[in-house]
């Protein structure tokens, strides 16, 4: 039986490691941002089922382009927006080796990705450890059942409120900083509440900054069964340990490239394949 299988994790995947850290727990100045347009593709035919094993799938694929800005309102309070203008998600067709047989047909489907829109506060500044709170909102304007197929996602259709708050201090002898992440996401039409938590670390020597992320999603299991193939609902009770590497290069102190590689070493109803991005941003 063909396995309906949600691409809108790739989205989850792709907020939890980038969007989530580009600050930290320090706001931007009033009438400073961080503007960045990003790549992320991702091709696989593993998948972690529910129980945590890596299974095989039908090789499908996604890639997404997005604005990424962060705008100081004022010296506490930043303005966030993650828009992916373009997703496509894809599933390859799959013939039986044996009898010749069509498994899976071949599918696409290209729209908007899910939207979000945060306000970030500092609550302590001016101190060595530095902290702040989000409010993000994740508007629906993905696709939820798109293609021929009706099985292939740029989005989940469900309207998100996630409260975070983020410590992080800096390390100015090394050229270093570390920051820590802990949040809870809201979830709507019958999805299961999530805990979300992280830890970065970065040091930069002259115009490289190399760093490390980790971050994972633990379902509080109080939504709807996602096993059930009636209900419409795909990604539900998603969770994953992920770590992320990152290379930076900065240029004049205002513009810079990024590239990193996502890895989800554990995890649950996610595809079970590395994750790849690029970045071009700009500084105000």
């Amino acid at each position: 039986m063909k396995k309906r299988i949600t691409l809108s994790i790739f989205t989850i995947l792709l907020l939890g490691s980038s969007a989530s850290y580009a600050g930290g727990g320090w706001p931007q100045k009033k009438g400073h941002g961080y503007f960045k347009i990003g790549f992320w593709w991702l091709r696989s035919d593993q998948y972690f089922a529910p129980n945590g094993e890596i299974i095989d799938i039908a090789t499908a694929g996604v890639h997404t382009a997005s604005i990424y800005g962060e705008y100081g309102i004022t010296d506490r309070l930043t303005g966030v927006i993650y828009f992916p203008f373009f997703s496509r998600a894809t599933l390859n067709r799959q013939v039986s080796g044996v009898t010749g047989d069509l498994l899976v047909d071949g599918d696409a489907v290209n729209s908007l990705g899910d939207t979000d829109i945060s306000i970030k506060y500092g609550l302590l500044q001016n101190t060595p450890v530095v902290v702040s709170a989000s409010l993000t909102l994740g508007l629906p304007l993905g696709n939820e059942a798109g293609g021929d197929t009706q099985v292939l996602q740029t989005g989940d259709g469900e309207f998100n409120q996630m409260i975070s708050i983020e410590a992080s201090r800096s390390f100015p002898s090394i050229g270093a900083y570390a920051t820590v992440l802990v949040g809870y996401n809201n979830r709507t039409k019958s999805f299961s509440d999530e805990f979300r938590y992280g830890v970065e670390a970065g040091v930069t020597v002259k115009n490289f900054t190399l760093l490390g992320r980790l971050y994972g999603v633990e379902s509080l299991q109080n939504g709807s069964d996602e096993e059930a193939p009636s209900n419409g609902i795909f990604s539900n009770n998603i969770e994953y340990t992920s770590f992320t590497p990152e290379l930076i290069y900065t240029y004049k102190e205002k513009y810079g490239v990024t590239a990193s590689v996502g890895t989800a070493f554990s995890g649950r109803r996610v595809l079970a394949t590395p994750s790849y991005s690029f970045g071009l941003f700009m500084k105000l």
